[in-house]
C-alpha cells in the first residue's frame, strides 16, 4: 500500500498562487503517473486537473491549462502542482492521485490521499 500525504492547502486571494505537494511513502511500488484531482463543495465528482508521468509528460484539463504546472520528484517520490491567477471557483479540496504497479502483489494499483483544502477568498 502507497500512502500519499498533500500538503500546502490554505486560504489564499484570488489571482494569488498556491503551490501543493504530495508526498508517496510505504512498500516498494513502481509509480507511473501521478496527479491531482479536485472536489468542489456540493459536488460529488472529483475533477482531473493535471498528471504526470514517469518521464516527466504532464497532461492538463482544460480549466486548469496554462495556469496550473505539476511537476515530479522520482526519487523523493513527490508531486507538486503550482497555481497562479486563481479564482473563486478554483476552491475545493484537492487530492494527489498515483498509479503504478506493485511487483510483490503482481497488480496495478491507485492511491488517494486524503485531501488539503484550497480556499480562494474574492
Amino acid at each position: 500500500q502507497v500512502q500519499l500525504v498533500e500538503s500546502g492547502g490554505g486560504l489564499v486571494q484570488s489571482g494569488g498562487s498556491r503551490t501543493l505537494s504530495c508526498a508517496a511513502s510505504g512498500r516498494e511500488v513502481i509509480i507511473n503517473d501521478m496527479g491531482w484531482y479536485r472536489q468542489a463543495p456540493g459536488n460529488d465528482r472529483r475533477e482531473f486537473l493535471a498528471t504526470i508521468t514517469e518521464a516527466g509528460y504532464p497532461t492538463y484539463a482544460d480549466s486548469v491549462k496554462g495556469r496550473f504546472s505539476i511537476s515530479r520528484d522520482n526519487v523523493a517520490k513527490t508531486v507538486t502542482l503550482h497555481m497562479n491567477s486563481l479564482k473563486s471557483e478554483d476552491t475545493a479540496v484537492y487530492f494527489c492521485n498515483v498509479r503504478g504497479f506493485d511487483n510483490e502483489a503482481g497488480r496495478g494499483f491507485t492511491s488517494w490521499g486524503r485531501g488539503t483544502q484550497v480556499t480562494v477568498s474574492s
